[in-house]
């Protein structure tokens, strides 16, 4: 017996998330992955490396509660917001149980559902990017959680709140709701982290990877009651935070730091604006979808060979041909002017 036929059958069968780095390329323009386009600065003002660190770092989970305008006790920071949807669904899923998610949409739910042996339920968003909530109700059997990420990821549209909120009523006393706000900081009001005292049930991911410009930092957040916040306490590492790693996000959750990222975020959608007006221009450029985020997401007449025609010029994109509803789209993240230039004047001269 080889040892991957000693692996798991569901890890057998798994197919793993493509994030960006897994993809590869080569090239001297990276807009695949919602990163900001150049790193912050900070300097290490802890060097205890000798000593385990802070199960739960005080001043990162004390400056992010101020922040989310929430307290210590609705806070939980973990490894990235890919850590909080895989604790979620450790703490709250039987084998016997699945989630549910609607694609389009992140692909890691599904991969981290597969990863622990839980099934999966898909109710597709509507034509418009919105919840199909009828047919959400029609599925909820067996359901113990349910992901939805706003602003979406990758169509960039917020989910209408009235929808949300009429999601976590249907669901209370039966399943999790878990809203994945990653890229919240580019749209604040539309958090809904002021419905947390409402929800018991509600848990929202948060990270710094996007607005903080912090991807590399791999520090994330689940905001939620304490009871739900207790219970993920149970299964997460005993110590998720390396000392480096909660030293720099204590600094960038300083008033300082979170100035000069609402700083980042204006200058993300002025640039946001002008690339959507550009694309919008271009010939083979069918649609360019309204966005609520650091990326776009455009339509062309044959996305892939577009897609490919910019990768093999070392402008790295990423391609959605094969999401849900999505032929022939790219998805672009918002980089420097000359950046967004660079990519414009490819696919001029694509066609």
């Amino acid at each position: 017996m080889t040892i991957s036929q000693l692996s798991r059958k569901n890890i057998q069968a798994l197919t793993p998330y493509q994030s960006a780095r897994r993809l590869g390329g080569s090239g001297d323009v990276w807009l695949n992955a919602n990163e900001y386009a150049v790193s912050p600065n900070f300097d290490l003002t802890d060097r205890t490396f000798n000593r385990y660190p802070e199960p739960q770092p005080l001043a990162v989970i004390e400056g992010y509660a101020r922040y989310a305008g929430v307290t210590p006790e609705n806070v939980l920071v973990s490894r990235g917001g890919d850590e909080s949807i895989e604790l979620l669904i450790r703490a709250f899923c039987e084998p016997s149980d699945q989630i549910l998610y609607c694609p389009p949409t992140y692909g890691m739910y599904a991969v981290s559902a597969d990863t622990c042996g839980i099934n999966t339920k898909t109710v597709p968003l509507t034509t418009d990017f919105q919840l199909n909530l009828p047919e959400i109700k029609r599925n909820l059997d067996g359901v113990k959680i349910v992901f939805v990420c706003s602003p979406n990821n990758p169509t960039g549209n917020l989910i209408k709140r009235a929808d949300l909120l009429e999601l976590l009523q249907i669901t209370a006393g039966k399943a999790i709701v878990v809203v994945d706000e990653a890229y919240i900081e580019f749209c604040p009001k539309a958090t809904l982290a002021n419905e947390l005292p409402n929800y018991p049930h509600l848990a929202i991911i948060r990270t710094l990877s996007k607005a903080f410009a912090l991807a590399g930092l791999r520090c994330g957040f689940t905001l939620a009651n304490a009871e739900l916040i207790g219970v993920l306490q149970k299964v997460i590492a005993p110590y998720p935070l390396p000392v480096p790693v909660s030293d720099i996000a204590a600094q960038a959750l300083s008033p300082q730091g979170i100035e000069q990222m609402r700083e980042r975020v204006a200058e993300v959608i002025t640039l946001r604006t002008d690339l959507q007006k550009n694309l919008e221009n271009l010939p083979l450029v069918e649609k360019v979808f309204d966005s609520e985020a650091n990326y776009l997401l455009f339509k062309c007449q044959d996305g892939q060979k577009v897609f490919k025609a910019l990768w093999d010029q070392g402008i790295i994109l990423r391609d959605q041909h094969k999401a849900l509803g999505l032929q022939n789209c790219i998805r672009i993240t918002i980089g420097t002017v000359e950046e967004n230039l660079k990519v414009v004047k490819a696919l001029s001269a694509t066609y």
